[in-house]
């Protein structure tokens, strides 16, 4: 029982202990609680005391802020009025000025209308005294107003003509000197660089034959030979007393060629009949054929042009079997091509089109003897067909005038062409027509009223014309030199240009006695 009761004492002051624990526990707990609480308040006062501080000195900083751009914007408002108050100084000034520029303008316009009375009376007086003026000029002069107003403009006119035709005879001087030499330095450039030996070839053929028996054997029992050769190739044989010699004649310088490499093959060989005629020209044909193409490929390849039709080539290999005027008319072509393609460097112009067209502008000759019309439209149409360019075209037709020249590859085409045609060497003219040529200039010159007489001189390039001196004068000199070139232009053909001077002279003799 005594260990019970013991044990009943131990839980009960285990109990006790236990409680007494926990009440000193929480005991030092609210103890701690508040002294941390207590703490905290003081940091808050604290804080709060800074915060008071740091807001007086902000709100201090801020009326100082606020007092200072309040004198700013008082010194600016100042500096504002005062300025107001000079422009409005300014302003009544000007207007005090203006006034008085009104005032003195009114007294101005004032004075301007009296004195514009004054004037129209002084111009009343003035037109009076004028009248009178003239009306006694009149009486002295025995002229009338209108009279003495168409002496003076014949006068004036007379002398402003004279001053005209002296001006233009020196614009034209410097003209003709700057573009002569310029001219000239391009023609002679390219002909120096492109001048080449014409062959003077003609239209009929001959053939050398070993003896003049064989004369006999060309024409054959019957003359069957001679026909037969000449219906195959359409060229007349002519057999005369010439010693060892057959002509072949014929419009067509290609059926001439191939008459003429038959012909020299069967004396070559010596069988002459129907048969072996008809086998001869076939294969000179051929060969001809092949020539021509062979040419024509030449002459392109050699001017650097590529791309031509077929047909095309072929129509100039057989221009190296057609001659104008003794000159070979591809060689022709391929030199004018040269001509215009450096014409054209120096005047900026296409060089390629130049060159193109300078080869094809005489396509039309060899077709022109079974094609009527003239050679330039011929050959135009031709290239139309086969696809070149409307400007090789139009270059092509209007190298003779047949077209109008639409770009300035036409006109250099026109202006090679006639280089080509007509420098020392390249052609041959007959004596006859050179006689024709030098009648017609002198008839064309003789035509015009005032000519006295007339002399085509250089071998028909420069006509110089005498006039009378009493029915020409300097300006109709001018006039007339212009008129015969004209004329001369329109009404005859001829290589190159012709010079047109006029000579007026007065003449005085006596004789002394």
């Amino acid at each position: 029982m005594f260990t019970g009761m013991w044990w009943i004492l131990w839980l009960i002051l285990v109990v006790l202990g236990t409680a007494g624990g926990f009440l000193i526990g929480n005991r030092l707990k609210n103890i701690a609680i508040g002294q941390d609480i207590a703490r905290r308040e003081e940091e808050t006062r604290e804080r709060m005391a800074e915060a008071r501080t740091r807001a007086m000195e902000i709100e201090i900083e801020a009326r100082d802020k606020a007092l200072k751009t309040l004198q700013e914007a008082d010194a600016e408002v100042s500096r504002r009025v005062r300025e107001v108050n000079r422009q409005e100084e300014r302003l009544q000034e000007r207007r005090d000025n203006l006034d008085r520029r009104i005032d003195n303008l009114e007294h101005r316009e004032a004075r301007l209308k009296d004195r514009e009375q004054k004037l129209d009376a002084r111009q009343i007086e003035v037109d009076q005294a004028w009248q009178e003026h003239l009306a006694e000029l009149e009486r002295i002069s025995g002229l009338t107003q209108e009279e003495a107003k168409e002496f003076l403009l014949q006068e004036v006119e007379q002398e402003v003509r004279i001053d005209a035709a002296r001006i233009i005879r020196e614009i034209e001087a410097e003209a003709h000197e700057d573009a002569e030499i310029r001219a000239r330095e391009i023609v002679t450039t390219a002909i120096q660089r492109l001048a080449t030996d014409q062959v003077a070839e003609t239209t009929v053929s001959t053939v050398e034959l070993p003896n003049d028996e064989m004369k006999g054997r060309i024409i054959g029992r019957g003359g069957r030979n001679i026909r037969a050769l000449e219906s195959i190739t359409g060229v007349d044989l002519v057999i005369d007393d010439t010693p060892d010699t057959v002509i072949l004649s014929s419009f067509d310088p290609v059926r001439r060629e191939v008459a003429r490499m038959s012909l020299e093959r069967l004396v070559l060989d010596g069988r002459i009949h129907p048969g072996r005629i008809e086998s001869v020209v076939e294969t000179a044909q051929s060969e001809v054929d092949q020539i021509m193409r062979e040419k024509g490929e030449a002459a392109a390849l050699d001017l650097g042009i590529h791309g031509l039709p077929p047909e095309i080539i072929r129509l100039l290999g057989r221009l190296h079997y057609r001659t104008s005027y003794g000159q070979n008319v591809l060689r022709h072509s391929v030199e004018s091509a040269r001509i215009a393609a450096l014409l054209a460097a120096e005047l900026g112009a296409d060089e390629q089109k130049a060159k193109l067209a300078g080869l094809l502008h005489d396509l039309g000759k060899a077709v022109d003897h079974e094609v009527d019309g003239p050679h330039a439209l011929i050959g135009a149409e031709i290239a139309k067909r086969y696809g070149m360019p409307e400007e090789i075209v139009n270059a092509i037709g209007a190298h003779h005038c047949d077209l109008e020249q639409c770009t300035i590859e036409a006109m250099l085409i026109q202006v090679a062409d006639a280089i080509s045609a007509s420098r020392p060497g390249a052609r041959r003219e007959s004596l006859e027509n050179y006689i024709k040529r030098i009648r017609a200039l002198e008839q064309v010159a003789n035509s015009f009223e005032g000519v006295d007489s007339s002399f085509a001189i250089q071998a028909g390039r420069e006509i110089r014309i005498m006039v009378k001196p009493n029915e020409i004068d300097d300006l109709a000199a001018m006039r007339l030199s212009r008129d015969v070139a004209k004329k001369v232009e329109e009404s005859l053909q001829y290589p190159g240009r012709i010079k047109v001077t006029v000579i007026r002279e007065t003449r005085a003799t006596e004789y002394a006695q």
